[in-house]
């Protein structure tokens, strides 16, 4: 059986800042998601694929859920790839009405969402995605738990997965109400320099003609990556926030007027996961400096007597809080 290669998350041009988010998200899926804005062909979804090829097996009986019955060994993390005209039923799964009342079995036929659990939700022009659907799925996200019912039928399972989405903002918006609750968010843009654009042209080239020697040659560099995210894992729950960084989120969020405390936590939560990253023994201002334009930029309102964009807003107040 030919098992598919899949091109190296270490391998990846550019686009550091999306790799850092999908790689925070990695250690800490409290996070909530990525949702990813920016030009097509740029290695969005490949990212993602790779990143979950790049990380351990899971228990098998963590990888998906076919029917309830828990199996043995391990399996890959699951990629699933959440296409536009999905129903709700292919989403989060159906209920057999027809064997339940009929035969008293609880039929179940799981989703996608069963699919994704243990590893990662892909979703492809978020912004066209129906709103109902897209509340679901950051619902189901957040609560790590799926729940099908129908006709005073119940049938719960775990979904504990990674949401990454992507769109192009002049496709259409995410409604703010559902866009702040996407824990990071990105910007990627086709690169414009003509030696990254050489070098992504070579490394595709080389990939498309010869998977396998491509991926060989890039080993050491991802069991580096992969060492690196184990070690984030393991000393996440130990990594201190000390007060002084913990008033500087606090000063920071209060100056971009971010609403709520959403963005806050995430803020925090984003900055322990980069300083386990970094094999830091606790978290750093200069950690929160670093994710804040990705855990604060689709947060912020809108302010018609300032049309610069939200991550020069960002930028302009870590300025003015270290002067």
């Amino acid at each position: 059986m030919n098992v598919r290669v899949s091109f190296p998350f270490s391998a990846i041009v550019g686009q550091d800042e999306m790799k850092l988010a999908l790689l925070i998200a990695a250690v800490d899926a409290r996070i909530g998601g990525v949702m990813v804005f920016g030009d097509r062909g740029t290695g969005k979804s490949t990212a993602v694929r790779a990143l979950a090829a790049l990380l351990p097996p899971i228990a098998a009986a963590d990888a998906g859920y076919q029917d309830g019955t828990p199996r043995k060994g391990n399996a890959v993390v699951p990629f699933v790839d959440l296409p536009l005209g999905a129903t709700e039923d292919r989403v989060v799964g159906a209920l057999d009405l027809e064997r339940a009342l009929g035969a008293g079995i609880k039929a179940f036929e799981p989703g996608l969402l069963a699919r994704a659990n243990g590893g990662f939700l892909y979703i492809d022009e978020v912004n066209l995605l129906e709103d109902h659907i897209v509340d679901l799925l950051l619902d189901v996200a957040a609560s790590g738990e799926n729940v099908v019912e129908r006709e005073g039928l119940s049938v719960r399972h775990p979904a504990r997965f990674v949401l990454v989405g992507s769109g192009n903002p002049e496709e259409g918006e995410l409604r703010p109400q559902l866009l702040d609750r996407f824990g990071l968010s990105v910007e990627v843009r086709t690169p414009q320099d003509i030696k990254q654009r050489v070098e992504i042209l070579k490394r595709c080239d080389a990939f498309e003609r010869t998977p396998e020697a491509f991926a060989e040659t890039w080993q050491r560099a991802e069991r580096k990556a992969l060492k690196r995210i184990a070690r984030g894992r393991a000393a996440l729950a130990d990594m201190a926030v000390p007060e002084a960084v913990l008033r500087f989120a606090s000063q920071l969020c209060v100056a971009v007027g971010a609403d709520g405390l959403r963005g806050e936590l995430t803020l925090i939560r984003a900055g322990r996961a980069l300083a386990a990253l970094d094999g830091a023994e606790v978290v750093a201002v200069e950690h929160i400096k670093t994710v804040a334009p990705m855990a604060l930029r689709h947060r912020l309102r809108r302010n018609v007597l300032d049309e610069t964009g939200s991550t020069v807003r960002i930028e302009r107040a870590l300025e003015e809080l270290a002067a």
